[in-house]
């Protein structure tokens, strides 16, 4: 068995830390791995060769011994390689190491350093790469549902979304990954959504923010507003008095809710009072009259 240089295989020097012999190995075990490089003897044999070489830097102990060996190194390690080579691809360690509990592709490393062989040589079927992709939707898409064909590995998607659909919300389509190794079952299909934003409306949790216009008069004295909704207009009353930036709820006619046919949140409507800019002789006299009266009242109170 001729000697093995680990560090040339992983492309690091003698010197590489622990975090920087980790990192090599990662970029090689996602080049090579079998489940990209489906047939590919070669793609194969190189991950299998950076799997050995991760399994002796990354143990202090026996990169030690690797390191004051040298060539020597493949006699005290010919018969823990030789079972090594019957056991396929066994990586010891934490998967997590690697992108951390929460990473991207925590899935697609524990089923390849999992990999083990059973009794009479046979390989245990393992799940195949899970699969990512982002789906942009308009407010309108978001808010009603809808649905799109999507052509992913040769083969057509059709992806629905449901309404009340959330801004950065991820969609798991089970089995519409790539295919498992040894007759494994497929991975999944990870859809992340991106709601693109309403002139119209600011959403709120369920609930959606939407400004509207009042008249001075109206606000002062009271009165009845056409407003647009996403299911069509409504009249809204707005009560005498109303103040700039009163929030008037409009039940029922927010956002539906998420999995919850039937159900939505409110509207709620935020006043932005007009002030006119011109106004006739006959409004201006009008005015100062009623400035008048309300100055009257204030000294008699």
């Amino acid at each position: 068995m001729e000697y093995k240089d680990y560090y040339k295989t992983l492309g690091v020097p003698k010197t590489a830390t622990a975090a920087e012999i980790k990192k090599a190995f990662r970029k090689l075990a996602v080049k090579y791995h079998p489940d990209k490089n489906q047939g590919d003897k070669a793609a194969e044999e190189k991950f299998k060769e950076a799997n050995e070489a991760n399994e002796i830097l990354s143990d202090p102990e026996k990169r030690k011994q690797y390191d004051e060996l040298g060539a020597n190194w493949k006699n005290r390690q010919q018969s823990a390689n030789s079972a090594q080579s019957q056991q396929g691809y066994g990586y010891q360690g934490d998967p997590s190491q690697f992108y951390g509990s929460e990473g991207d592709f925590s899935d697609f490393f524990e089923h390849i350093f999992n990999q083990s062989r059973q009794g009479g040589g046979r390989r245990t079927a393992y799940k195949g790469q899970d699969l990512q992709g982002e789906m942009v939707l308009t407010f309108e898409e978001a808010y009603f549902g809808t649905s799109r064909i999507i052509q992913l590995d040769n083969q057509k998607i059709r992806i629905k979304t449901k309404a009340g659909s959330k801004d950065q919300q991820v969609l798991k389509i089970p089995g519409k990954g790539l295919a498992g190794m040894n007759k494994g079952t497929k991975g999944d299909l990870y859809v992340k959504l991106t709601v693109l934003p309403d002139h119209r409306y600011q959403r709120k949790g369920d609930d959606l923010v939407m400004p509207l216009n009042v008249d001075l008069y109206t606000a002062i004295l009271g009165g009845k507003l056409t407003v647009a909704t996403m299911k069509g207009n409504i009249k809204l009353t707005i009560p005498a008095g109303t103040q700039p930036d009163n929030l008037l709820r409009v039940k029922g006619k927010g956002m539906p809710v998420y999995n919850k046919k039937g159900n939505y949140g409110d509207l709620l409507v935020k006043v932005k009072v007009q002030i006119p800019k011109q106004l006739s002789v006959e409004e201006k006299e009008l005015l100062k009259k009623l400035q008048q009266l309300k100055t009257k009242e204030t000294t008699t109170a």
